[in-house]
């Protein structure tokens, strides 16, 4: 493995309300204080500050789930890039499965997404991923690489530095099926494969790739174990305090290999 970051990345969706994140927050960053990984949290819009005052003095990341790609204007509902930096944000997510699914999302969107976010200094966990119909067709390579190739159209090489790739493939969230530690190894070497061709081996050696789909307290460590598997984007996990840190001492140990 090269020095790539090992980082364990909560995908909160739309859960807690302001007290809730708050105490939630405040547990986790207290019992992961000497974690060997980044740990990130990534939390709807208006938990942000009271997720903010939690994590201080922590080393946790905080995260959103979405950020649009104009810097104002007339779009309801929707969030800049610099709100977001505003509000001490580092990381948002994007082009999610369930953004995909319910609200629009394409391909060209989720790249021009990602070019603001990172006009705007923030680091992107980026998620792509096939349905199970795709996987069944044999189709997950043709799939993923599409995702890939346009989500990154534009991005430099040291833009890339900001850049994790999440795999998420979509008929493993919220499912209760996970991929199995092989399957997500296969496609995440074949994301980094795709990396290294748009750019060179060492940018896609220094690349981040997460797995996220459905990534638990009882599979974290063998997925972990899988060379190209550098973390996890985690749901449902992700509320249960003990279960999430099992999955951080799983990215902590992998880290301090």
């Amino acid at each position: 493995m090269a020095n790539r970051k090992i980082i364990i990345a909560g995908n909160w969706k739309m859960n807690k309300t302001p007290f809730e994140a708050r105490c939630l927050a405040y547990e986790i960053a207290e019992k992961t204080e000497g974690a060997a990984c980044d740990v990130v949290l990534c939390v709807p819009f208006v938990d942000l500050f009271q997720v903010k005052e939690a994590i201080a003095g922590s080393k946790i990341g905080l995260g959103a789930q979405n950020v649009h790609w104009a810097e104002s204007g007339a779009f309801t509902g929707e969030i800049s890039a610099d709100m977001l930096v505003a509000c001490d944000t580092q990381y948002v997510v994007i082009g999610h499965s369930e953004r995909r699914q319910y609200f629009g999302e394409t391909d060209a969107t989720v790249n021009a997404r990602t070019k603001a976010a990172l006009a705007a200094g923030l680091k992107v966990i980026l998620c792509v991923g096939e349905t199970r119909e795709e996987r069944e067709l044999n189709e997950t390579n043709d799939v993923i690489e599409r995702q890939v190739r346009l989500a990154l159209a534009d991005i430099t090489a040291e833009q890339m530095a900001n850049v994790i790739i999440a795999y998420e493939p979509v008929w493993a969230i919220g499912t209760g099926l996970t991929a199995t530690a092989e399957q997500a190894q296969e496609v995440c070497a074949y994301i980094r494969s795709l990396i290294a061709e748009l750019y060179n081996a060492e940018v896609a050696d220094g690349t981040t790739i997460q797995y996220g789909g459905s990534m638990n307290a009882k599979n974290a460590a063998e997925l972990l174990a899988m060379p190209d598997i550098d973390g996890g984007l985690i749901g449902g996990a992700s509320l249960k305090p003990t279960d999430f840190l099992v999955i951080v001492a799983a990215g902590s140990a992998k880290a301090s290999r």
